[in-house]
């Protein structure tokens, strides 16, 4: 199985959607999304008049907001994305964390709804058989808890506990080719530190940073290489950047 995080920036470009679905209904492996859509959330936010702000990169999302975020995220930007699978002739099926057998907790009290992914050892259950199938499942950021409450989950981190669940490899799907050095010729490979050394020098910097070090994050955990690039990562294994520990 591989785990595809989509960057919440694809769903505002429906070219590259459609050349990364197109490339899906190609390939041959079991695939499963996992994607978030933070532009979404704030847009549906603002256009209710609700405040909102980050903490470490965090959406606070008390409980009043929650009806917006998980509109935005399970509802609208999920939507988004079975609509371009279906297009290319997949057949996508919309879940959350809950469905892909990840429980979710309550990461802090300030943050409000805001949950971490709980370790645990899923049977592969709905997402063998929907595979098996041929459905693509494609799993929003949104969790719930063993007693009904739902969180607004950090995407990353939410694609990393699917991946873990599974023993799968994983790939974060961006709208660049790959890390570029300082000439921006793509780089290959990069590991912990290689990373700090191009992150000390402003060669890897802002968003790109953000990106990075998730996926370095993520080697980490589930103990395997990360790959980062844009769609056609899906049909050529040699492009990207591959980040290990």
């Amino acid at each position: 199985m591989k785990v595809i995080k989509l960057g919440g920036s694809l769903l505002e470009q429906p070219e590259a959607l459609s050349a990364l679905f197109q490339s899906l209904q190609q390939n041959d492996d079991d695939i499963v999304l996992v994607h978030g859509g933070g532009a979404l959330v704030q847009q549906w936010l603002t256009t209710a008049g609700l405040q909102s702000e980050k903490v470490n990169g965090l959406r606070v999302s008390p409980e009043q907001h929650m009806l917006y975020i998980v509109g935005g995220l399970a509802g609208a930007a999920n939507k988004t994305l079975m609509k371009q699978a279906i297009t290319a002739g997949l057949k996508p099926i919309g879940l959350t964390l809950y469905e892909a057998g990840v429980l979710c907790a309550k990461q802090s009290e300030n943050l409000g709804q805001v949950g971490v992914c709980q370790t645990s050892e899923a049977t592969p259950g709905l997402l063998a058989d929907l595979l098996m199938h041929g459905y693509l499942p494609i799993i929003s950021s949104i969790g719930f808890g063993e007693n009904g409450d739902w969180f607004n989950v950090n995407a990353d981190d939410a694609a990393v506990a699917v991946a873990a669940t599974y023993n799968a490899d994983l790939l974060f799907i961006t709208d660049v080719e790959a890390v570029l050095d300082g000439t921006g010729t793509p780089l290959s490979h990069l590991n912990s530190e290689s990373i700090q050394q191009l992150t000390q020098a402003g060669v890897i910097k802002d968003g790109m940073e953000v990106k990075v070090r998730g996926a370095l994050s993520a080697a980490k955990r589930l103990r395997r290489c990360v790959r980062i690039g844009s769609w056609n990562v899906m049909n050529n294994p040699f492009s990207g950047t591959q980040i290990s520990e």
